[in-house]
């Protein structure tokens, strides 16, 4: 209804009547109100999120048995060995986050590095190549405001300097024991050398047709190599990062023969330990090349002839790289993938 209001004016009273009130229109929900939010990236990233943890349970269906005996022979083993073989497996984290320092400019957070490395363990057990550890890594880098030219050879310097390294491991354990190494069988044969030359010429050879071709890969190239090679000489004059690459490399290799050398003591593996690092050191130079996801396959095989080629039954060589598997692949594995879910619901990745 309107309101009557009396004016109080020299004269004689009148009344007049004021406009009623418009009413207030119902307010409108707001566009970032929680109950009416919907944001498709935010789904997105909780569907990215998921996915580890979904390849991780279809990838142990499929590969159970292999898990079920090494845990099987695990379980009549050596705790004490076992647990040297974790902290070993630790280390192998803390060694490539090392490497991953060295191999940029920028000074990176240690603590959100080490998660990363420890998640990109994970994602590398899925996708093969290292492409899923190269891919979480790169995420990381470019959360951190690196750009994605210099990102990325970042990636390709860690990538170059690490089978660099292991070849300068190989010839210092050659140099150290020139005797009794029996690497008569661990050497590739001509034809297998043969083979791996055609295949790198093949690569150079495509690589050249592709930029004679598409002229418009030539600039990206031209400018990931000048990136490249000048954070190259930069990180060389700095001795803390070298020593961050190169010794990072050097060790994480050293690491993971460790976890083997581990396990075989916790089993009486008889062998020395010279020999079951360089067994490791061999056969993953050898093998390492195959793309299989985290080397699986291919380098458990050259593993399990490197020892036996050295002396190792062949049933004990079989558990201790089952064993080796056990701790540096389906331990870490669900762990690994919680933390990279945790890091892509963060924007960490």
């Amino acid at each position: 209804m309107s309101q009557i209001r009396i004016d109080e004016l020299p004269g004689p009273l009148t009344l007049t009547r004021s406009p009623s009130p418009s009413p207030s229109p119902c307010p409108s929900p707001s566009p970032s109100s929680p109950a009416l939010s919907f944001s498709p990236a935010r789904h997105v990233r909780l569907a990215l999120s998921l996915v580890p943890l979904l390849l991780i349970g279809a990838w142990a269906a499929v590969d159970w048995r292999a898990m079920h005996d090494g845990t099987a022979r695990l379980a009549s083993a050596d705790p004490w060995w076992l647990l040297a073989g974790m902290v070993f497996t630790c280390l192998c984290w803390v060694s490539a986050a090392v490497t991953r320092q060295g191999a940029i400019p920028e000074r990176l957070p240690p603590g959100p590095l080490l998660a990363s490395q420890f998640a990109a363990g994970a994602a590398n057990h899925v996708l093969p190549a290292g492409i899923g550890a190269h891919a979480v890594t790169l995420r990381f880098l470019q959360g951190r405001g690196i750009s994605l030219a210099r990102a990325t050879a970042s990636l390709a310097l860690y990538s170059l300097v690490k089978p660099i390294a292991k070849m300068v491991l190989i010839l210092a354990f050659l140099l150290a024991f020139p005797g009794t190494l029996r690497i008569g069988q661990l050497v590739p044969d001509g034809q297998t050398l043969l083979l791996v030359a055609a295949g790198v010429l093949v690569g150079l050879a495509a690589t050249a047709v592709l930029l004679t071709v598409v002229r418009r890969l030539r600039r990206p190239l031209l400018d990931f190599v000048r990136t490249a090679l000048t954070d190259a000489r930069i990180l060389h004059t700095r001795p803390s990062r070298v020593l961050a690459l190169w010794g990072g490399a050097a060790a994480f290799p050293l690491f993971q023969a460790g976890v083997l050398a581990s396990v075989g003591a916790s089993l009486g593996l008889p062998l020395p330990w010279p020999h079951v690092v360089f067994a490791y050191l061999a056969a993953s130079a050898v093998a390492g090349a195959v793309p299989a996801p985290g080397g699986i396959g291919p380098v458990d095989a050259a593993l399990v002839i490197a020892l036996v080629v050295f002396g190792a039954p062949m049933t004990l060589a079989t558990a201790s790289v089952i064993g080796y598997r056990v701790l540096t692949v389906w331990l870490p594995l669900l762990p690994g993938a919680i933390v990279l879910s945790a890091l892509v619901r963060r924007k960490v990745l």
